[in-house]
């Protein structure tokens, strides 16, 4: 008897936060089915190939953001979602998984579903359906026979929508708490020395523009008011930490700048307080145990968008715990009176401190997946996906 070909996955990632989740994947489907047993192709960076997967094309032909630059882009992104689509098609794999970047993967598995309709889909990672634009969901059970979750609240939600199939496979977080949570001793500034004070002002140049100012205008008011003084740590993303720097030099307080992702975890298990901008980096801090204010702000013509945002809070952590326990000033709200306001409570033992560390506690058992690590869940997802894929094909 001949010995079964390899299994043939496709992998589609847009960025690099889903090329590390791809890696990872890769990494537990060869574990689950034998390294040998099968074979990677697709687009992902750095980490896919490391892991055996041939890249169409590199990574960071399509691995723009911001509104500008995917315009600036536009005619690149659309023919490697064409190309990438062909590719697929030709090589008839066993199953494709597309890995958020919706606007890129999606158009992809849109043309592979049309073109060749008996190669199963996979979505890793949830577009914000239940935030705006929850018409999306539904259009998905067209092109995406199942969805991976990173947020507890996504499978319902989905249900509730009418989107496609959805579990729950945890957050790649879940794997790296022994890395953000503190050891004892580690967290608390003794009395007699500074507090310690995080500032993280977003990973997008729009974001650093538009909030260094005000969170240094909150600074200054800040270190008016605080009982106690403080230190600042910006830990900067590598291609912004040159503009933070600069923009952060008329700053009241000098901060220490902090690069890696080893000194930024270290940087989080010391700080007693944050001043973030909206993002992952929220359930971060979360799951660290800092209490936090969030802000964000948006071009003229984004805040437009508002009016068509559902969901009840922009704070990821919120999102999870249910309710809005840490302060989020958005837009004409994110001022340095109303930032240095809700920081001020949270640099001593006050209600509103206590009332987030006591949330996020919690945040554990809304985000336990088990015994399995998200990456493992969602490997054994695949495999049910491909079983049932193949039972359909099977000869009766």
């Amino acid at each position: 008897m001949t010995e079964a070909a390899p299994l043939a996955i496709w992998i589609v990632a847009g960025e690099e936060s889903g090329d590390q989740l791809g890696a990872k994947l890769m990494r537990s489907l060869k574990a689950r089915f034998g390294a040998g047993r099968v074979r990677f192709a697709g687009v992902g960076g750095h980490a896919m190939e490391r892991e055996g997967l041939k890249s169409v094309f590199p990574l960071e032909d399509i691995a723009v953001m911001g509104f500008s630059a995917v315009i600036a882009r536009l005619p690149t992104i659309l023919r490697r979602i064409r190309m990438t689509a062909d590719a697929a098609v030709a090589a008839k794999p066993d199953l494709l998984v597309i890995i958020d970047s919706p606007d890129f993967t999606h158009r992809v598995a849109r043309a592979v579903r049309a073109r060749a309709p008996g190669i199963p889909i996979v979505d890793y990672v949830s577009p914000s359906v239940w935030a705006w634009r929850p018409g999306r969901a539904p259009k998905m059970r067209a092109y995406v026979d199942h969805l991976l979750a990173l947020l507890p609240f996504e499978p319902e939600a989905h249900q509730r929508l009418g989107g496609p199939p959805t579990t729950y496979v945890g957050h790649p977080l879940i794997e790296r708490l022994d890395e953000i949570r503190p050891a004892a001793g580690e967290r608390g500034a003794p009395p007699d020395e500074p507090l310690r004070l995080l500032v993280l002002p977003g990973s997008r140049r729009s974001e650093v523009s538009r909030l260094m100012e005000p969170f240094g205008q909150a600074l200054a008011l800040l270190k008016e008011r605080s009982p106690r003084p403080f230190e600042v740590t910006i830990p900067a993303v590598p291609h912004l930490a040159g503009e933070i720097r600069q923009r952060a030099a008329d700053w009241p307080v000098t901060p220490t700048f902090v690069e890696g992702e080893a000194a930024k975890w270290a940087a989080f298990r010391r700080a007693d307080a944050a001043l973030a901008a909206s993002g992952t980096v929220t359930l971060e801090l979360g799951l660290s145990g800092v209490p936090m204010v969030v802000a964000y702000r948006v071009s003229k013509l984004e805040e437009v968008l508002k009016y068509l945002i559902k969901a009840p809070s922009i704070v990821l952590t919120n999102l999870v715990l249910g309710e809005n326990v840490i302060p989020e000033l958005i837009q004409w709200d994110c001022t340095p009176e109303k930032l240095a306001d809700a920081l001020l409570p949270l640099l001593s033992d006050t209600p509103e401190r206590r009332r987030q560390e006591e949330a996020f506690r919690r945040l554990d058992d809304l985000m336990r997946i088990g015994d399995e690590q998200p990456s493992e869940r969602a490997a054994r997802i695949v495999a049910e996906v491909l079983e049932e894929s193949s039972a359909r094909t099977r000869p009766a």
